[in-house]
């Protein structure tokens, strides 16, 4: 029992304090925010702080995640992510079958899972399965041919968790798609093979926006089937290349208050100060895919800039870490990661402030949503598990050199 203590009050002498800093503060702006933002839901429960302690709680969870997964071996935290593979590809395809009792319908969107009361989105668990086990198996790749493939491979297990997410979800299998091709760069894979995905790719893509532009949007004809959602897409992207586009009425409303929320915020360095927001009465999803709109005019610039701080940080102190790391399956783990923390964070306040269509993709910690605090603990804690196996090593590596020096004998030189 005793040497089991001294193992773990040894390994959190090491533990990673900028990651720990990052997710202590952004978890400020989330209690900070949420409460503010909240006032929809605060009216239709009757509680005032009812909404804010729901989220509370799933952050104290997400926070206990961390600290006990950041003193885990990360060899373990590899073999945990081919468990939420599995997971992710079960729950993901059970959803595609029509008229399945587990579907939960939330804002208008099919993603939920629901079993036992509790729902959750299997593309959140997906997208951390799936980075885990790209990065494990093209760290397993020993010369070019092992890595081309290994390429192959996790093209296929790439594929087999996107397919499903596009259906419902554009936004996030486009952000999965190229956080993978940038963990494919990162490995080194042939610039060929790099290029010939990226072809095809922008090929299918603009094909079907097309198909669906001149064939369904303008022909105003319905699109049924699982790509039921694409006339969705397409509206929103035509809305953001035009103002006669064709888009939801709910999307112009959003955009429009969050336009005026960003306006109000940008008249001072310090916004309208936390509380005072008036927006967070007229949009229907303040708390949630809306919130950084909400942060500006709150906070102004100076809230907007320290947030998107925090969110570089992360990016960068994953590139520290994977720089000094010797474990190369690690490094791919953290660089992607990192990059899936960072890429979704600035698409969402990029959707916020009116430069990008319409996503629905959340401000990672801040957001409102159970799953995705918990996922983005989980984020936090193997990223926190990698640098503090490098601290430790870094500290080991260090002792050892002392020891040396100290056991060299001495020598007379004068005899």
């Amino acid at each position: 029992m005793e040497k089991g203590l001294d193992i773990i009050r040894r390994k959190l002498k090491y533990i990673d304090k900028t990651y720990w800093t990052v997710f202590i503060l952004l978890v400020v702006f989330a209690v900070i925010e949420l409460f503010s933002a909240s006032s929809t839901l605060t009216f239709k429960s009757g509680s005032l702080l009812g909404p804010v302690w729901h989220q509370v709680r799933f952050i104290l969870i997400g926070a206990a995640i961390g600290f006990v997964v950041q003193l885990f071996p990360s060899k373990i935290v590899r073999y945990g992510g081919y468990a939420l593979f599995g997971l992710a590809v079960v729950c993901l395809y059970l959803m595609i079958i029509p008229g399945n009792p587990f579907v939960s319908n939330i804002n208008d969107a099919e993603r939920w899972f629901k079993i036992f009361g509790f729902s959750f989105q299997p593309s959140e668990l997906a997208k951390l399965g799936l980075i885990i086990v790209v990065a494990d198996r093209l760290s397993m790749a020993h010369d070019q041919q092992e890595l081309v493939r290994e390429f192959y491979r996790t093209l296929a297990l790439s594929a087999l968790i996107i397919f499903p997410i596009l259906l419902g979800n554009l936004s996030t299998a486009l952000l999965l798609s190229g956080v993978v091709f940038l963990m494919w760069f990162l490995a080194r894979v042939p610039l060929k093979y790099l290029g010939g995905i990226l072809a095809i790719a922008v090929i299918m893509l603009v094909s079907g926006y097309f198909i669906v532009e001149f064939g369904f949007v303008r022909a105003h004809r319905k699109l049924g089937g699982p790509f039921k959602r694409a006339i969705t897409w397409v509206g929103r992207i035509d809305k953001f290349m035009a103002d006669d586009g064709v888009a939801d009425a709910d999307d112009d409303y959003q955009r429009t208050h969050a336009t005026l929320a960003i306006a109000r915020g940008g008249a001072s360095p310090l916004g309208v100060l936390p509380g005072n927001s008036v927006e967070r009465n007229f949009l229907p999803l303040a708390y949630a895919d809306y919130i950084f709109a909400i942060i500006v005019e709150e906070t102004g610039f100076i809230g907007a800039l320290v947030l998107i701080v925090l969110y570089v940080v992360i990016l960068f102190r994953a590139c520290y870490t994977s720089s000094k790391y010797a474990d190369y399956g690690a490094m791919l783990m953290v660089m992607g990661l990192a990059l899936m923390l960072t890429s979704q964070a600035f698409v969402s306040m990029a959707v916020a402030v009116g430069m990008g269509p319409v996503t629905g993709q959340p401000l990672p910690m801040v957001s409102r949503g159970g799953t995705s605090v918990l996922v983005t603990s989980l984020y936090f804690a193997i990223l926190m598990c990698v640098s503090r196996e490098q601290n430790e090593m870094q500290a080991q590596i260090e002792q050892s050199r002392a020891d040396s020096y100290e056991e060299v004998p001495e020598i007379n030189l004068e005899g």
